[in-house]
């Protein structure tokens, strides 16, 4: 009976801790852009100091925030229920995504300090705990009701996925910041990095059909191609890897119709 009550406090203080750090993390970046530090919010850094960092994605791609933490937020609700907090598949969870929203507080304040150096090691920090998050959960390889879909998987996979494509920006940008700002250097290394971000959604999409996760891909992509619209080669490649991932999506679907 002890043991049973132990495991029913750990289930509650773990959930619980869940559900702060995503509130916490959200009510950080809203204050960040009310009363930005220095007086200059992270858009406006991001279009001031790294303007001509070409693998930047237009303004309007960072509304995606809204949608992720309204999926984090429900996600939040969602395992802080009676019901869900003996769950098996979130105690696997553990205390990770309290973890990554730590960090993400930390990056607000580091990126709006000017530390980008260590903000990537902030953002390192929330990317390796989404991903061990996402392994954990076996998201994409275990059959799961449409709740657990909505509610867990989605969540994660979304927040990962413009984790992925943030954490090439941020590095991206740090490098500018530090000297790496020839041109044509650019414009090459804006190339490689679309395509391995590429390939990491493709092997999602193909290995787990995770359509969310290749859609937040899709949708930077598409924004990338729209701000660097003056870069051909960009918008070549960042247009061609966007509508790669689309045909990926539609390959099982298709296979499905031929056969019925």
């Amino acid at each position: 009976m002890t043991q049973l009550s132990e495991r029913s406090n750990s289930d509650l203080f773990r959930s619980a801790s869940t559900l702060l750090a995503i509130l916490a993390a959200f009510v950080t970046n809203i204050i960040a852009n009310i009363f930005p530090i220095n007086d200059i919010t992270i858009g406006e850094i991001s279009n001031e100091i790294f303007r001509n960092v070409l693998i930047i994605p237009a303004n309007y791609a960072f509304s995606i925030w809204g949608l992720i933490y309204v999926a984090l937020i429900s996600f939040g609700i969602y395992q802080f229920l009676p019901a869900q907090r003996p769950h098996p598949r979130l105690r696997r969870m553990s205390y990770l995504l309290v973890l990554a929203s730590l960090a993400q507080i930390a990056w607000v304040f580091l990126f709006e300090n000017l530390q980008f150096g260590w903000s990537v090691l902030a953002m390192l920090i929330i990317l390796g705990s989404l991903i061990l998050t996402y392994l954990r959960l076996q998201i994409g390889m275990e059959r799961v009701p449409p709740r657990e879909k909505w509610f867990i998987n989605i969540p994660i996979s979304i927040y990962l996925a413009w984790i992925s494509v943030a954490t090439v920006v941020n590095i991206a940008s740090t490098l500018y910041d530090w000297g790496l700002n020839d041109p044509n250097i650019l414009v090459f290394w804006t190339v490689i990095m679309l395509g391995v971000s590429a390939a990491i959604a493709a092997v999602a999409t193909i290995q787990r059909g995770d359509t969310a996760f290749n859609l937040v891909f899709v949708w930077a992509y598409i924004a990338i191609a729209v701000r660097q619209s003056e870069y051909v080669v960009i918008v070549s490649t960042a247009l061609g890897l966007a509508i790669g991932l689309i045909i990926l999506l539609m390959v099982p679907w298709w296979k499905k119709r031929r056969k019925t």
